[in-house]
């Protein structure tokens, strides 16, 4: 069987893109936030909360990760415009992260590309984005949940980044105001790249149902970003169908 108009092979398509999952073994992680105590005040909300920082409260929680499987690199623009739209792009972009995605947009990529590999769509996706579920139990690709992301970021290390900021991340200072092609500094201690900086990536999680409604999550910082603004545990949230040229995602396996 063959992908697509240039013929490629459906098992070396399969093989090459097993190759780049990486296996990770559960745990458990720590997340915090910083919860507004105001009252929410637009509904054009995209990027930032309002208010002061003193007007702000942490919160902790702990969760269990089970095991799963998480791309080495986040999903670059030859991967997605093969994938959705069975055609190659210029060859110098090859490698660059696909940008200007909606949370939504990463859904139907996941179930598209699970139907190629014979593999069970993760997500039944409906008009009202709140309603749109996730089957646990399905082996076909999907994103990484809010912890699952954190968990695979820190990688067994302490602190808010695992090496120095200009060895792992494109961020403000570095990028030349622009994204950079995947897997060019060091990786985490469990070989992923780009967890941090180079661009946000989205995850399945609502950020907070009760006071935002169905915002999404997306993490890690990105080129476009601030030093203080690009690690693991940074949390950013907007709606589903929000696109920017500093966003992308990543993608991940419960069953291999």
């Amino acid at each position: 069987m063959t992908i697509g108009k240039y013929g490629i092979d459906r098992e070396r398509f399969l093989e090459n893109l097993m190759n780049l999952m990486v296996s990770i073994d559960g745990g458990t992680v720590e997340l915090r936030d910083y919860i507004n105590i105001n009252k929410w005040l637009s509904s054009d909300y995209t990027l930032s909360d309002p208010g002061r920082g003193s007007d702000k409260k942490v919160i902790t929680w702990t969760e269990t990760v089970e095991p799963f499987y998480v791309m080495k690199y986040p999903v670059t623009q030859q991967l997605y415009h093969f994938v959705m739209h069975e055609e190659e792009v210029d060859p110098n972009a090859n490698n660059l992260p696909i940008t200007e995605v909606s949370w939504l947009d990463s859904l139907v990529f996941c179930n598209k590309l699970s139907r190629i590999l014979d593999r069970s769509e993760c997500y039944t996706i409906t008009d009202a984005s709140e309603n749109t579920t996730y089957n646990k139990k399905a082996n076909g690709f999907r994103l990484l949940s809010d912890a699952e992301w954190q968990y695979a970021c820190k990688a067994g290390t302490n602190g808010y980044r695992y090496e120095r900021i200009d060895k792992i991340a494109w961020y403000r200072e570095n990028s030349d105001g622009t994204a950079h092609k995947v897997g060019k500094l060091l990786p985490n201690p469990w070989g992923l790249y780009d967890m941090i900086g180079n661009v946000w990536e989205w995850c399945w999680d609502l950020y907070d149902a009760e006071r935002y409604g169905n915002y999404r999550v997306f993490r890690g910082g990105s080129w476009a970003e601030v030093e203080n603004n690009c690690g693991s545990t940074i949390r950013r949230k907007s709606m589903p169908d929000f696109k920017i040229d500093d966003l992308g995602f990543r993608i991940a396996l419960t069953n291999q």
